[in-house]
């Protein structure tokens, strides 16, 4: 299965831009919010930490039959050593 997303970018005028990229972020309500593949067709929908947040919040997003799909919260602590974290295709977040 490719990591890749295949994404259609619509204007306000209607004109639709087709690209693919493995991760994007959307800026809503100044955080980042991002959206890459977590396998088995899985969505994981992740928002950027801030220095005083104590954990990350992720979404995924799972397909459960035509039409159905599951929304699972995880949040995981933020521990003192991920300060010097950079972010990557392998670290699921």
């Amino acid at each position: 299965m490719s990591d890749t997303l295949q994404l259609i970018l619509e204007d306000t005028d209607g004109t639709q831009l087709e690209t693919s990229c493995t991760r994007f972020a959307v800026v809503w309500q100044g955080r980042e919010v991002w959206i890459q593949q977590a396998g088995n067709g899985q969505l994981l929908i992740g928002v950027d930490v801030e220095d005083s947040d104590t954990e990350y919040a992720n979404l995924l997003l799972r397909p459960l039959a035509t039409n159905l799909v599951s929304l699972q919260l995880e949040m995981e602590p933020i521990e003192a050593d991920d300060e010097e974290h950079v972010h990557g295709p392998d670290c699921d977040h």
